[in-house]
């Protein structure tokens, strides 16, 4: 199994940064694609950026030029740096990441608790 462990949330205010790091930990043969999803009362959760096993990333448009992920292989922790926050970011920020147990396994999937961001007007 794989946990995913998040830090660096916090209380901002608006136009202030902060920057996420979520660590993986356990037992697993390879981690695949790693990702920050975040989650509102009364929404659906929903993706902010990812960063691909291959190298890739992607953002909700939302996020796009002020959001940076970024992943560190050799530590197993992936991170989102964010500027210009707003108002409407304030949310509980989740790690996600993909896994394989064994070359044979098939592939599972973990999500840390969340870490909340708070951006004040």
């Amino acid at each position: 199994q794989v946990q995913l462990v998040e830090s660096g949330g916090g209380l901002v205010q608006a136009g202030g940064s902060l920057k996420l790091s979520c660590a993986a930990s356990g037992s697993f043969f390879s981690i695949g694609d790693m990702a920050w999803y975040r989650q509102t009362p009364g929404k659906q959760r929903e993706l902010v950026a990812k960063f691909t096993s291959s190298g890739r990333t992607n953002y909700l448009d939302a996020v796009k030029g002020r959001f940076t992920i970024s992943r560190d292989n050799a530590k197993n922790t992936v991170y989102l740096e964010m500027n210009s926050l707003i108002p409407e970011d304030t949310a509980v920020y989740l790690c996600y990441a993909d896994f394989i147990m064994s070359p044979i396994s098939p592939e599972s999937i973990s999500w840390g608790q969340g870490t909340q961001v708070t951006v004040s007007a």
